[in-house]
């Protein structure tokens, strides 16, 4: 990327986000406790039906301020090639997660948190707010989707 490239077009700025959101594994998932006091860990992730859907154990802070505070940040990348997404977040026991997306999940990671019992519970992230640029240049006209309804 050079800074005198010209901006990508608002519909391939969302394709290339779509298309990261089924390649990548990892994202970095932000929150925060009732105090304010942030924590950023970095979990795998499947993109299923419109949502990003995450597993972490329910008792430790990551899971404790999604499930408390209902919202959560996913970034993707570094600063050369930015994704950050706003989103509600809905908290489901390893028993109760929808199979399809349980699945989904396990399939992407090989991993699946049902089966290591009750300590694990799924986060689905239902997007808000998109944003997406690649440098200076690409900051205008970054937000991709606002109240969870694709602008571009």
């Amino acid at each position: 990327m050079k800074v005198d490239e010209h901006p990508r077009t608002p519909g391939q700025r969302r394709q290339d986000v779509l298309d990261r959101l089924e390649r990548e594994s990892d994202v970095w998932v932000a929150s925060a406790d009732a105090g304010g006091v942030p924590y950023l860990v970095a979990l795998w992730f499947v993109w299923h039906e419109q949502a990003a859907w995450l597993s972490t154990r329910a008792t430790n802070p990551t899971g404790r301020n999604l499930r408390a505070g209902g919202r959560a940040r996913l970034a993707f990348g570094d600063t050369h090639d930015v994704v950050l997404i706003d989103g509600e977040v809905t908290t489901y026991a390893a028993h109760e997660v929808p199979r399809a997306a349980a699945g989904a999940f396990a399939a992407k990671s090989g991993w699946d948190p049902r089966e290591e019992g009750t300590a694990y519970a799924f986060f689905e992230v239902r997007p808000r707010m998109i944003q997406a640029w690649r440098g200076v240049h690409e900051l205008p006209g970054r937000t991709l989707m606002r109240e969870g309804t694709w602008v571009a």
